[in-house]
């Protein structure tokens, strides 16, 4: 009699879950109704169709002419940190357009790892002992965007007073790749307490990810030869004032210079960048439009044509991104199915692999 009577107290959390997921998706709904009401979507709607579509082009590729840039400097840092590697620049090219296509289409910047694990698996040598020396190299990109995040910072500021509101998020926003940082360069030293521990569990921990980080500090390498450290910084650089000129075109595209210049297209890649540090929706589709919304506000563009160039611009990230994605997907032979697996079996290799 006793089991017929638990049946339906196991089921009971499925179908509380299926229950408070209806729930949500009909809060966010409303929300959403009202966030829409409240925007005049005649006038989102009528600077969509009024676009300058030849100046869109253009930011389509600036923004394939940037991806180009950060394969460039991508494969200066790779060549700094693995010396006695072969380095083709083709998988280096794939592996970068293959890591944006999945930043741009799914939450959680699944696009870096995935990167890192399809072109360590190109290179010669053990895949376990390439994927933090080759993530130490993703890493080395992320210090110089800090770098252009700090120019565009400060051509925003020059630009345009931000509330005292936005500075503390952007503190925080920045905060997190500089934690990251110091956690790379620091950590060895910070784990070797974890190293002396009595607990046999927590000491062969810290002897993995202490390894880790110093194959992954080989990645910094870079920084240390001028030779390669110049041209990778050069052309991250590069690829940001593309990304630059790019939102300024789609300013351009829907008339807006006479309120939004050049500086405003600074704080309008600033902000967006930053609201993507912790992205909370695929392609961060809302929060993405929210960011130019507020930046566009601050220099008297209304909300319809706010929301429309925050459609529009990401539009050309996300068609950029899957048009030089998909054929370097086909080109390494992988499905999207593959992507995900190979990252799983990459974090695998990692954590199994004993030191040498």
């Amino acid at each position: 009699m006793g089991a017929p009577e638990n049946v339906p107290v196991r089921s009971r959390g499925p179908v509380l879950r299926r229950i408070g997921v209806v729930l949500l998706v009909l809060v966010l709904a409303g929300l959403v109704a009202f966030a829409l009401s409240r925007l005049e979507l005649g006038r989102v709607g009528h600077a969509l169709v009024t676009a300058s579509y030849g100046w869109i082009a253009l930011a389509l590729a600036l923004t394939s002419l940037a991806m180009l840039m950060r394969s460039i400097s991508w494969h200066q840092a790779l060549r700094a940190a693995l010396p006695d590697t072969p380095m083709p620049w083709a998988p280096v090219i794939r592996a970068t357009m293959i890591g944006v296509m999945g930043s741009a289409l799914v939450p959680g910047r699944l696009g870096e790892p995935t990167r890192v694990v399809v072109l360590s698996r190109r290179l010669e040598g053990r895949t376990s002992r390439l994927l933090p020396v080759v993530a130490g190299t993703v890493f080395s990109q992320t210090l110089i965007n800090l770098l252009a995040l700090a120019i565009l910072l400060a051509v925003t500021f020059t630009s345009v007073p931000l509330p005292s509101g936005h500075l503390a998020s952007i503190a925080i926003a920045l905060a997190i790749p500089l934690l990251a940082c110091l956690l790379v360069i620091a950590g060895p030293r910070l784990l070797a307490l974890g190293r002396r521990s009595h607990s046999p569990r927590i000491a062969r921990a810290a002897n993995t990810v202490a390894r880790l980080l110093a194959l992954a500090r080989r990645g910094l390498v870079v920084f240390a030869r001028p030779r390669y450290g110049a041209t990778a910084i050069g052309f991250q650089l590069l690829a940001w004032a593309f990304q630059w000129l790019a939102c300024y075109a789609v300013i351009l595209g829907l008339g807006l210079q006479s309120q939004a210049d050049i500086a405003a297209a600074a704080a309008i890649l600033l902000a967006v960048n930053l609201s993507a540090v912790l992205p909370a929706t695929p392609s961060n589709v809302g929060v993405f439009q929210a960011a130019c919304l507020v930046v566009l506000a601050a220099y008297g563009v209304g909300a319809g044509q706010a929301v429309a160039y925050g459609i529009i611009l990401q539009a050309v990230e996300v068609l950029t991104a899957i048009g030089l994605g998909v054929p370097a997907l086909l080109g390494e032979g992988l499905s999207w199915r593959d992507l995900r697996s190979s990252r799983t079996e990459g974090e695998a290799e990692l954590e199994t692999d004993e030191p040498s």
